[in-house]
């Protein structure tokens, strides 16, 4: 499968902000990387209380199903991490690479 990047966009519920990054970091990011994602960056808009990032997967699965594996891993399910508790709002974008050599 070809490789596949989304640009990911949450916004955080007020003064949650930081515990939903260290909780990323600490617990979504290793998941995410031992089952073949990579992380692209992390940003924090402050202002606007939002956490964007980019994942990216290049694998013999699509994006969906490897998605769906994170999901149903019971280590995910182990984490008690109800992103409901901390997100108002979600948007994912699924993003191409663009050439910068010409």
């Amino acid at each position: 499968m070809p490789r596949t990047t989304q640009l990911r966009t949450y916004t955080v519920r007020e003064g949650l902000l930081d515990e939903w990054v260290e909780r990323w970091r600490t617990e979504i990011v290793p998941l995410r990387r031992e089952l073949g994602f990579s992380i692209g960056g992390a940003w924090v808009d402050r202002e606007r209380s939002q956490f964007v990032w980019l994942i990216s997967y290049d694998g013999p699965e699509s994006f969906a199903e490897r998605n769906a594996l994170y999901w149903a891993s019971p280590r995910r399910k182990a984490m008690d991490l109800d992103p409901d508790e901390y997100l108002v709002r979600t948007e994912d974008r699924t993003v191409e690479p663009v050439d910068l050599s010409s």
